[in-house]
């Protein structure tokens, strides 16, 4: 069974999907708790059971339930994918610091303590399991406005590679993805979005969700035990030249 955080739509929700079509029961978290809950059902219908667990997914008691509820549901954690984050623009030079703060709470001591969490209830089952941490590839390429989200992605990956060294032992494998400009419903409220994004991307076009998915669904596969440490771009070739949108 997997954990999937900010999956109540876009790249969440999709890995969510696939991995209903695939056979995984899955936990849902989103803030939203009737965007959860409607994405739950969704991804139900796909084939395997879906229960949502609302709410903050940097706070200890939500992480506590996220993993609490999948061991009372069905029996065990094998993956666990730290999806949720936020992107809070702003200006180095006027960037307040509440805003910091939270996008570090949100996007580094999310990921970290849901780790933290499930890596206790794998190295308890003595199955191993699978880790995946949300980059960016503002955590590779400097973007405008971006310095502490950049900065929280960039230490994700530096995480991954740390408990490589805290966890392999327990066959518990840990991975990131850094995806690109992607098409979400976030993104696409932007007119301009796509358009944009396909003139300066090798590949001619921006990411989509499924792409994301695809590549999620790899590394916390049978078929990824082996690989741990990694982060993987999902860009289009954008890191290889980075042409700014600006």
């Amino acid at each position: 069974m997997a954990i999937v955080t900010g999956a109540g739509k876009g790249i969440g929700l999709e890995i969510c999907k696939r991995f209903s079509q695939k056979g995984v029961h899955v936990i849902l978290n989103d803030i939203d708790a009737n965007l959860a809950n409607t994405a739950a059902k969704e991804v139900s219908a796909l084939g395997c059971n879906c229960i949502s667990v609302a709410g903050d997914s940097s706070d200890l008691k939500v992480i506590d339930e996220m993993t609490s509820e999948a061991v009372k549901q069905f029996g065990q954690i094998d993956i666990v994918i730290a999806n949720a984050g936020i992107t809070l623009f702003g200006d180095f030079f006027t960037y307040k610091p509440e805003d910091f703060y939270r996008v570090l709470q949100v996007n580094l001591g999310g990921g970290f303590f849901l780790a933290q969490s499930a890596a206790q209830q794998m190295k308890k089952q003595g199955r191993g399991g699978s880790l995946l941490f949300m980059s960016s590839v503002t955590g590779h390429q400097a973007h405008k406005n971006l310095a502490a989200y950049g900065m929280t992605k960039a230490a994700l990956e530096m995480l991954a590679k740390h408990l490589v060294v805290e966890l392999s032992e327990y066959r518990i494998n840990v991975n990131c993805i850094a995806p690109g400009a992607t098409t979400t419903e976030r993104t696409l409220e932007d007119e301009n979005y796509e358009k944009t994004w396909s003139g300066i991307t090798p590949m001619g076009r921006p990411a989509t969700v499924a792409d994301v998915a695809a590549a999620a669904l790899f590394l916390t596969s049978d078929e990824a035990r082996h690989i741990t440490g990694q982060s993987l771009i999902i860009d289009g070739g954008w890191t290889s030249v980075s042409p700014s949108p600006y």
